[in-house]
């Protein structure tokens, strides 16, 4: 026999037969690429479990000079009890009735609320507008116990301001969340919740429905959980042309509903 000495070949030259040997090299293949999809979803899991507050905050930094877009308004320092001082912008009305605190969503930052701000304002609601940390030029990193943290301050920082009027909270999308949980521990005198999710992990789960964001998220931001314990009126504010928090998407549909029939509250 000239050349190199095949085993299988071999085998085969004497009628013994190699199916056994193939199928244990197929099996071997098989698990080896179940092994390499494996590691790759470990991976890639991994990866959204360090960068997944890239993917739910998106602030920006860049705020033109207060006088420049909202000249009846004064630049306020908000002194966190961890040591951070945060920037916010009080518009007090001509004849106050009260004052709004506004808690803005996951993106942009005050400047993107000056219409609201205004248009508060005309209606004799003195305003404060501020950024979390992170957000407008602002120190620190946001998190959903940071922004917990910048949002009480924010309160302490109006009630001062305010002289004494009735404090309402005006939670948008996110800010929805955080407001609604410092509502639970300072009871402003009213809650506005506009575009409010239930937990933001039901969010999550209907525009990645192949990520397991229950079992990922760091931050629940637990609204609907708030909003149960809250003992003030509750105005809540949702629309269907909201591409992010559609009042349609099943969650929200629902929280709408457990929002509008819970109990000792004007809806």
């Amino acid at each position: 026999m000239s050349g190199r000495y095949r085993p299988r070949r071999a085998l085969r030259d004497h009628g013994i037969a190699t199916n056994g040997v193939e199928v244990v090299h197929r099996r071997r293949r098989m698990l080896a690429t179940v092994a390499v999809l494996g590691a790759v979803a470990v991976l890639g899991l991994a990866g959204l479990w360090i960068l997944q507050r890239r993917l739910i905050y998106f602030p920006e930094q860049e705020v033109p000079p207060v006088a420049a877009i909202l000249p009846t308004a004064r630049s306020v320092p908000v002194a966190t009890t961890d040591g951070l001082v945060l920037t916010g912008w009080f518009l007090p009305a001509v004849q106050p009735r009260a004052a709004v605190l506004v808690f803005n969503g996951n993106a942009g930052n005050r400047a993107h609320r000056v219409l609201l701000a205004r248009a508060l304002a005309d209606r004799g609601l003195s305003v404060l507008l501020f950024d979390y940390r992170g957000y407008g030029g602002n120190p620190g990193a946001p998190s959903e116990e940071g922004l917990a943290t910048d949002a009480a301050a924010a309160a302490a920082t109006l009630a001062d301001l305010s002289g004494g009027k009735p404090l309402v909270f005006f939670g948008e999308s996110l800010g929805a969340a955080v407001a609604a949980r410092l509502a639970v521990e300072s009871p402003p005198s009213a809650l506005v919740l506009r575009s409010p999710f239930t937990p933001l992990a039901d969010v999550a789960a209907v525009h990645y429905p192949l990520v397991p964001a229950r079992l990922l998220l760091r931050d629940r931001f637990e609204t609907l959980e708030a909003v149960r314990q809250v003992e003030v009126p509750v105005l809540v504010v949702a629309g269907s042309a909201d591409a992010v928090v559609p009042a349609d998407l099943p969650p929200v549909g629902r929280a709408l509903s457990a929002f509008a029939t819970s109990s000792g509250r004007d809806c």
